[in-house]
């Protein structure tokens, strides 16, 4: 290979960084501030949600739970939810993602909590709903995790998880979400190390392409 070829090789390379440097940069810019993304949400939106496993859409009802539905909508709106892993995946009861996959964005997120909401829909099968920092440690750490649940989950209603949508469409893509890991993936490496860690430690992992606001 002739000097200039290498060169011209070299160069292609370098330029294809920079552009998924700066396109990553573009992306995650209104990320870093969570007390910036406060937009109200629509009384009503689609969310659609393109993932490995194919395509899903979740309608959100502000009016079910106001302070979820906003957050959410702010989220995907910014591009939040896109190239992120459902890191929790546990057959019969539901599968979880939110954790972003660079972990400067979760430093920032984790903080970032939203008032509780009053629980006005049950979590049934395919219900959409913010999990809590912790598990149930309380219904005032919700921040950026939700999940979808498999099946009547109504046992959590009582414990403040209020459900802001549902899956309108591709159900059936949420069920085939990859479960082999089941609650395999250590959040708080997920937290620290975000993508680096799953895609090494979990390949089969299933993940989201881009989750936008359906026009």
């Amino acid at each position: 290979m002739t000097k200039r070829l290498y060169f011209v090789t070299a160069l292609v390379l370098i330029l294809a960084a920079a552009s998924l440097v700066m396109g990553q940069a573009g992306t995650n810019a209104a990320l870093k501030n969570p007390a910036a993304l406060k937009e109200m949400a629509p009384a009503m939106y689609k969310a659609d949600f393109d993932t490995s496993a194919g395509m899903f859409t979740i309608e959100v009802h502000r009016d079910w739970a106001p302070n979820g539905a906003d957050r959410f909508y702010n989220l995907v709106k910014n591009g939040y939810f896109d190239n992120i892993r459902f890191f929790r995946v546990v057959p019969n009861f539901m599968v979880q993602f939110g954790i972003n996959g660079d972990p400067a964005l979760n430093t920032v997120w984790k903080d970032a909590r939203i008032p509780r909401d009053p629980v006005k829909q049950s979590n049934v099968r395919g219900y959409v709903t913010f999990a809590m920092q912790g598990g149930s440690s309380g219904p005032d750490t919700r921040t950026t995790q939700v999940f979808i649940n498999f099946k009547d989950n109504a046992g959590l209603d009582g414990q403040g998880f209020a459900s802001f949508g549902k899956v309108s469409k591709g159900m059936e893509i949420v069920d085939k979400i990859y479960s082999g890991y089941g609650e395999s993936p250590d959040q708080g490496r997920v937290q620290a190390e975000g993508n680096a860690y799953l895609t090494k430690d979990f390949p089969k992992m299933d993940y989201v392409k881009k989750a936008t606001i359906a026009k």
